[in-house]
């Protein structure tokens, strides 16, 4: 999947870096290696290597909030 800014993705129970009890997450920045992202429930904004967003996606425990809209 290539991430762009601005991608909003629903968060599911199981993904365990939810420490703020979020529903979703926003895409901030992106670059090769790196999403940054910030959790509609905190201040902070968090970074996680590209293929840890990948293998939460592919799990289901992230889902784009206008993929979803799509398949509805």
């Amino acid at each position: 999947m290539e991430y762009r800014n601005n991608m909003e993705f629903e968060i599911k129970n199981g993904f365990m870096p939810n420490i703020y009890n979020s529903n979703r997450l926003k895409v901030i920045e992106v670059t090769d290696n790196s999403v940054i992202i910030k959790m509609n429930n905190a201040e902070n904004r968090s970074v996680f290597p590209v293929d840890h967003l990948n293998y939460w996606i592919k799990r289901g425990l992230l889902v784009n909030v206008n993929e979803k809209k799509r398949t509805s």
